[in-house]
């Protein structure tokens, strides 16, 4: 079974309102493709604070309610989808982050990829462009 790393900017689509929310649809569909059985999502512990911060400035550009994004948050939660703690993964991505030029951040999803024999999903298009070539890194939008 194939298994993907969801960074928490394609977690943001599944839940974030309005029909022009850029790739939301490929971002439902790989969420379907899970419910579903047919892949295997895992995500680095911190996805979740992450995730919470993008809601946070959701709510703070007015783009949602401090309601809609907390009831966003618990559906999310009960996805439960299993979440590898960072800490293990912090040396690996330390380094990729210096090799590659990218944050620690996203290197921790990058190295839990690399790690799990999966790929990272990203709706960063400049990420999955500026990595593709050298680490299992998948743009959302060529789904």
């Amino acid at each position: 079974m194939n298994v993907f790393v969801a960074d928490a900017s394609v977690a943001a689509k599944w839940v974030l309102p309005g029909a022009d929310e850029p790739l939301s649809e490929e971002a439902l569909r790989l969420l379907r493709r899970w419910t579903n059985g047919e892949i295997q999502l895992i995500v680095p512990d911190f996805f979740w604070t992450e995730l919470a911060n993008i809601l946070w400035k959701m709510v703070r550009r007015g783009r949602c309610t401090r309601q809609t994004a907390e009831a966003a948050l618990g559906t999310l939660r009960a996805y439960k989808i299993p979440a590898i703690p960072a800490l293990a993964l912090l040396d690996a991505a330390f380094d990729k982050a210096f090799t590659y030029g990218r944050t620690v951040y996203d290197s921790l999803y990058v190295t839990l990829a690399v790690e799990s024999n999966a790929q990272l999903v990203t709706a960063d298009e400049k990420l999955a462009n500026t990595l593709a070539a050298h680490l299992p890194v998948i743009w959302l939008g060529s789904m």
